[in-house]
Parts: structure tokens; C-alpha cells; sequence
């Protein structure tokens, strides 16, 4: 049986866990000000780093969810997801509309699964 291994952790919650091989990471933007292409970039940033700390890499991701605020940032959202993808590693991926995130500027989230190659 594995152990589940929690990233930064919080009293609040963790960065990410790894279990059986699997990461599961939830990752928003490091601000509230900026525009989706900076908000998204910000993200994915993060989203790397814990990847790597993890094991892992975005070439690895198997399953993305993104939730936006404003379905007007999909195209914005797009541009920078695909640019940051290396080419034929796009997970499945859904994207939804919220009505609001925990913060009132955040206009994305992603919560992402991939698979981890190496011990955290």
C-alpha cells in the first residue's frame, strides 16, 4: 500500500498529494491584478513547479479542470495553455464557467492529475 504524500502543506490544504503514482494539484493565479494571459501564465508557473517537486513534468498531466469567471478569457486562457503544452501532451481537459472563485480577481483555476515518474 502507498503512502500519500502531501506538498505544502497548509492548515488549510496542500499544494498537491501523491497517491499510487498519481498527483492530484490545484493551482490559481499568484495575484489578483492582471489579465487572463498574465493570470494564466502565473498559474501554469506554479503548476510547473509543483510538478517538478513532485516528480512529474506537464507532459504528464492526464486530466486538466478549468474553471474561469468570464468565458470571454476561453480564447486568452487558450493561447497560453497550448504555448505552455509541449506539442502531443494535451490531457483531457474540461473548462467551466463559475460564478466566482475565492478571491474576486481571480478570473481561472486548474485542478490537474498527472502521473508521477519519481518520489517527491
Amino acid at each position: 500500500m502507498s503512502d500519500i504524500q502531501r506538498l505544502g502543506v497548509t492548515a488549510r490544504y496542500a499544494d498537491a498529494t501523491v497517491f499510487n503514482g498519481l498527483l492530484h494539484a490545484v493551482e490559481v493565479p499568484a495575484s489578483e491584478d492582471g489579465n487572463i494571459h498574465q493570470q494564466t501564465r502565473s498559474l501554469l508557473a506554479a503548476l510547473e513547479a509543483t510538478l517538478q517537486r513532485a516528480g512529474s513534468d506537464k507532459s504528464r498531466i492526464l486530466m486538466a479542470t478549468v474553471y474561469l469567471t468570464d468565458m470571454a478569457d476561453y480564447d486568452g486562457l487558450n493561447a497560453e495553455w497550448e504555448a505552455w503544452l509541449p506539442a502531443g501532451c494535451a490531457p483531457a481537459r474540461a473548462c467551466v464557467k463559475v460564478a466566482g472563485l475565492a478571491r474576486p480577481g481571480w478570473r481561472v483555476e486548474v485542478v490537474a492529475i498527472a502521473a508521477v515518474t519519481t518520489a517527491g
